[in-house]
């Protein structure tokens, strides 16, 4: 783990950004304390940071906008650590692209895990000068494996989520071949997959708004009753070049 990783941590309960902040410098990572949203997008320009642990209960701000404003500008990681445990929080915020979600109380060394399982999932630096991995095709898609980029069919860059992108990332590793919920976790999330077995099904909803010209007639990703998820398109290589 590199010492510079920078973390901001977004809460209006000073004693839980200290908490978390003390926590994590003595893991040797940069921590940022915010209390409201303005601030957060004043460092996103300034000194945008690796990952973003975001509370929802915020005073007159709604934690779920700033997530959506977090997705559209920013390719940080996201976990949502809130008190708000009721399941359709959970799913929503999933929904508006955070890469996990976290309830008070939480154990800090589980929050750990998750956060450094997040920056595994997010990390795009390829080491100059090496050569470039081969970039998987299909449907007129592009996966630039290095950048973590999607480029679509007539060259438009689409941004995706980290979990999107490993999630994606997966299919195209196993084209033609039906992939159960348990293994797409298994892969994308590893131990630390979470209990939410919507996790996926949400991602997926995802990706397909994305990739899909109509996503109530899927032709890309398509789902299979009972098992899983197929990715119906051939996919080939583009060479990268030293």
């Amino acid at each position: 783990m590199s010492p510079s990783l920078h973390i901001a941590v977004l809460d209006d309960e000073a004693d839980i950004t200290e908490l978390l902040a003390s926590y994590l410098q003595g893991h040797g990572y940069r921590v940022s304390q915010l209390h409201d949203g303005r601030t957060l997008m004043q460092l996103m320009r300034a000194d945008p940071p690796a990952l973003v642990l975001l509370d929802l209960g915020l005073p007159g701000e709604d934690g779920f906008s700033i997530a959506r404003q977090l997705r559209e500008h920013w390719q940080c990681g996201l976990i949502i650590v809130t008190g708000r445990g009721d399941a359709v929080d959970k799913v929503v915020g999933l929904e508006v692209g955070a890469d996990d979600y976290v309830t008070k109380p939480f154990d800090l060394r589980e929050l750990l895990a998750r956060i450094k399982a997040v920056l595994r999932r997010t990390a795009a630096a390829s080491p100059a000068g090496t050569a470039t991995p081969d970039r998987p095709c299909f449907a007129g898609w592009e996966l630039d494996m290095p950048a973590r980029r999607l480029v679509g069919p007539t060259g438009q860059e689409v941004a995706l989520t980290g979990g999107e992108f490993d999630l994606l990332s997966v299919f195209v590793r196993h084209p033609g071949r039906v992939l159960s919920r348990d293994f797409l976790l298994e892969q994308t999330r590893g131990r630390e997959a979470g209990p939410f077995d919507r996790t996926v099904d949400v991602q997926v909803g995802r990706l397909r708004k994305k990739l899909e010209a109509d996503v109530d007639d899927p032709q890309i990703i398509k789902s299979v009753r009972g098992a899983g998820y197929i990715l119906v398109p051939p996919v080939s290589l583009i060479r990268g070049r030293p």
